[in-house]
C-alpha cells in the first residue's frame, strides 16, 4: 500500500472543514448571508467574515493538492522554530493592535475615553492599522530574512485594503479590537 503524502492529506482535510463550514456551520449558526440590505443601507452579514475565512482555506487545501514536493514531509525542529516566531509575532502585532488606539487617546485627547471615540476616525484606525502592518510587515521580514521597503510598502497596502472592503462601506462595522474595547 502506498504511503499518504502530507499534503495530500492536510489539502483534503483543508477543503473538507471548508466545505463544512460553508455548507453545515454557516447555514446552522447564522441568520444572515454575506451582506444584507436594511433600512435602505447595506450592513455586513452574520456570514461574511466566516464565509471568507473558509474561502481562504478552501484555495489553501487546492494548493497543497497541486504542489509537488520530492522531499522528506515530516515536520522538524526548524519547523517548530518557525511557527512559535510565527505565534510570537503574531501575539505582539495583535498586543500593539488592541493598546495602540487607547494610548493614543491617552496621549492626544485629553481626558477623553478611548471606547467613546472607537468609531471615529482617525481613533478607529490606529490599533488596526498599526497591529496589523505590524504583523504583515513582520512576517514578511522574518521569512525573507530582512526587512524590506517592500515588506512594508505591502503591509500598509493590505491593512488600507482591509479598511478599504470591511469598514468603508459599511457604517456598523467595527475594525478589531474595537469591538471588544
Amino acid at each position: 500500500m502506498q504511503k499518504l503524502s502530507t499534503n495530500l492529506v492536510l489539502g483534503l482535510t483543508c477543503i473538507v472543514i471548508a466545505l463544512f463550514v460553508v455548507f453545515v456551520w454557516i447555514p446552522l449558526d447564522t441568520d444572515t448571508w454575506l451582506v444584507e440590505r436594511s433600512r435602505g443601507k447595506y450592513i455586513v452579514g452574520d456570514s461574511l467574515a466566516p464565509a471568507l475565512a473558509a474561502a481562504f482555506i478552501l484555495i489553501a487545501g487546492l494548493m497543497l493538492l497541486i504542489e509537488k514536493r520530492t522531499e522528506d514531509q515530516r515536520p522538524g525542529l526548524d519547523n517548530l522554530k518557525f511557527i512559535g516566531a510565527m505565534i510570537a509575532l503574531g501575539i505582539v502585532s495583535i498586543l500593539v493592535m488592541r493598546w495602540a488606539g487607547p494610548a493614543a487617546v491617552a496621549l492626544f485627547q485629553d481626558g477623553n475615553e478611548y471606547r467613546l471615540l472607537r468609531d471615529s476616525a482617525p481613533w478607529k484606525y490606529i490599533g488596526f492599522a498599526l497591529g496589523g502592518s505590524l504583523m504583515v510587515f513582520s512576517m514578511i521580514a522574518f521569512v525573507e530574512g530582512k526587512p524590506s521597503l517592500r515588506a512594508g510598502l505591502i503591509a500598509i497596502i493590505a491593512v488600507a485594503g482591509i479598511i478599504m472592503l470591511y469598514d468603508l462601506p459599511f457604517d456598523d462595522v467595527l475594525l478589531p479590537p474595537n469591538g471588544d474595547v
